[in-house]
């Protein structure tokens, strides 16, 4: 009855062994396939889009005429809006996460706020934009302008620095909380001294991630009325503006051909932006991994 039983047991062991081989076979070809895939598409792009980029192209507002064309508008815009997304979200953020780690009773309601909060994670985009239509366009009348837009954006991406910032401060070890408090520190000086120099790198990672998002989506941006084209720059946060999002949809959406590329070139300015902003972020949390 033993050896019955222990071959039964090595049976299984063997079929799960086999089931756990053919599925991380199959998680690595689709890793692959869509490796491929990313490095074709990206080829493409760079073959279009390269011979447009020019000075001009950068300098130029948007035209009717592909040889014209140039993305100005678009990218200043861009950098209005995240000078408003970037210190809204993190702010709000990392502070509503301290609140929910560090001074937040721990009882169902705390943990039912923070299961919507990971769920939030997950809506679509659309949503986003749908919300910040009806309260900031029309319910406090900013119309389409960088500071609704700027709200609308840092609404969707709040949740994963959140989540992102909750994680980073419960990896923070708690020996060094008990040091602090040992040396007399407040807990406010612990969280400013220990805490938040500690979860940094965390915070930023994430931050990192949902900045990026951001600058990258589209939808919202079309349900709150922003204009693919503009042919002036705005002086201040309640101005009209357009974004590269916007500005490569509108190329894209166009039949001529010459446009395919010239929305090619938007998509690697697009790329190079945020290459540059993952790098700054990146320096900052070296720098601060190194320190702690």
């Amino acid at each position: 009855m033993r050896y019955i039983e222990h071959d039964t047991v090595v049976r299984r062991m063997n079929g799960r062994m086999v089931v756990n081989t053919i599925f991380k076979s199959l998680f690595l070809l689709a890793t692959l396939a869509a490796l491929m895939a990313l490095v074709i598409l990206m080829y493409q792009i760079v073959t279009q889009g390269i011979s447009h980029l020019s000075f001009s192209f950068l300098t130029n507002f948007a035209s009717r005429f592909p040889d014209q064309a140039g993305i100005k508008a678009a990218l200043i815009g861009s950098i209005w809006l995240m000078a408003v997304v970037a210190p809204t979200s993190i702010i709000l953020g990392v502070g509503s996460a301290l609140y929910l780690e560090e001074y937040a009773k721990q009882n169902r309601i705390t943990t039912f706020i923070r299961m919507n909060i990971s769920n939030l994670a997950g809506v679509p985009s659309i949503v986003f934009g749908l919300l910040g239509l009806t309260i900031f366009v029309r319910a406090l009348a900013l119309g389409n302008s960088i500071l609704a837009a700027g709200f609308t954006m840092s609404l969707l991406i709040l949740p994963v620095i959140i989540v992102a910032s909750q994680e980073a401060i419960r990896s923070v070890p708690g020996e060094l909380r008990d040091a602090s408090y040992g040396m007399g520190a407040t807990k406010w000086q612990t969280i400013t001294k220990i805490i938040l120099p500690a979860a940094i790198p965390g915070i930023l990672t994430g931050s990192i991630l949902a900045l990026s998002r951001a600058i990258g989506e589209t939808a919202p941006l079309i349900v709150i009325g922003v204009p693919v084209i503009i042919q002036f720059l705005p002086a201040g946060v309640m101005d009209t503006f357009t974004a590269l999002p916007m500005q490569i949809y509108d190329w894209s959406s166009r039949p001529q051909p010459e446009f395919q590329q010239v929305a090619a070139a938007g998509i690697i300015v697009l790329m190079v932006v945020l290459l540059l902003m993952n790098s700054v972020a990146v320096i900052i949390r070296n720098k601060f991994e190194k320190r702690y």
